[in-house]
């Protein structure tokens, strides 16, 4: 395993090398900057800032620069909150986001495979057509119009919930399922599937043969043959709700790194979504190495390449 990891974190650090490049040119040849605005500064003050954050030296010079403070992991100072660093400005927003995600991914396990173990269980009855019918409305509704009806229902119509912003329990219910929902629909479709591809096998008949009780055999002896497809998932599955919070922070006005993401696009702020941009990448990277040992380790028929 030592290998494999080794050799998963040099790829790792190659793909943000070039995440990191292709962004910073990107960046820089869209047409305007983070001081084109309508109300233009003062010359003096804008080549003043240009000094400061070194936009004004030659651009070669500017991603050498970027580059090796990146390889410290200094991001440099936010153009548009200049009291605050990239770094500041992660640490604040980094426990929403994280919390949020969390949430979301423990609510999108805990019910899809519940709906699965359920639905497989229950073939071809009323339960299994609702669930998988639910799983597929879950799959074709994106997130943000899923949020729009959430808070048409439970906030206007029905107020159980407050609308938006942050600080107690109450506000991360609407938001954390708004994210997990879609997902917890197609791990209901995996865990069914492989449940009733996991039922027909010899070994669970064997243990039924045994006098074992129905939950047993379930949760002893098929759940962790049917998880696999689920694990698989898992990696797609937190990038997908990584990159969705983006929006569901912006609709419940959620102070995560979704909302500092949005504005440093809106703003031109080169250092803050370089930062946004490196520490996705990096988030997306080793949540799929996890999965991928998890995999192993779940599976010791699975060998690590």
């Amino acid at each position: 395993m030592l290998p494999f990891i080794i050799k998963r974190v040099g790829w790792m650090l190659l793909t943000l090398w070039v995440v990191f490049t292709v962004s910073f040119f990107l960046m820089r040849a869209a047409p305007g900057g983070p001081y084109s605005r309508e109300r233009q500064l003062d010359p003096q003050v804008e080549a003043n800032l240009k000094a400061r954050y070194n936009l004004d030296a030659p651009l070669y010079k500017q991603y050498l620069t970027s580059l090796w403070n990146m390889c410290r992991g200094d991001f440099g100072c936010s153009f548009t909150r200049s009291d605050f660093t990239v770094n500041d400005i992660i640490r604040q927003g980094m426990p929403i986001s994280a919390t949020l995600g969390f949430l979301a991914m423990s609510f999108a396990v805990f019910l899809g495979i519940t709906a699965g173990i359920v639905s497989a269980t229950h073939r071809n009855s009323p339960s299994d057509f609702i669930l998988m019918s639910l799983a597929t409305i879950g799959i074709a509704l994106p997130d943000f119009v899923l949020a729009g009806l959430i808070i048409i229902l439970f906030v206007f119509i029905i107020p159980l919930f407050p609308v938006a912003s942050w600080g107690t329990p109450i506000h991360l219910v609407l938001p954390a399922f708004c994210l997990g929902a879609p997902y917890a629909a197609y791990i209901a479709r995996l865990t069914r599937t492989g449940m009733l591809d996991v039922l027909s096998q010899d070994y669970i008949r064997t243990a039924k043969s045994k006098g074992l009780s129905q939950t047993t055999v379930i949760f002893k002896h098929a759940l962790r043959g049917a998880i696999m497809p689920v694990v698989s998932f898992l990696g797609p599955a937190i990038a997908g709700i990584i990159t969705g919070s983006l929006v569901i922070e912006q609709i419940f006005f959620i102070p995560g790194l979704g909302a500092h993401f949005i504005e440093a696009a809106i703003q031109r702020d080169y250092t803050l979504a370089m930062g946004m941009v490196m520490l996705f990448t990096f988030l997306l990277y080793l949540m799929n190495l996890i999965v991928d040992i998890a995999y192993a380790l779940i599976d010791p028929r699975v060998k690590l390449e």
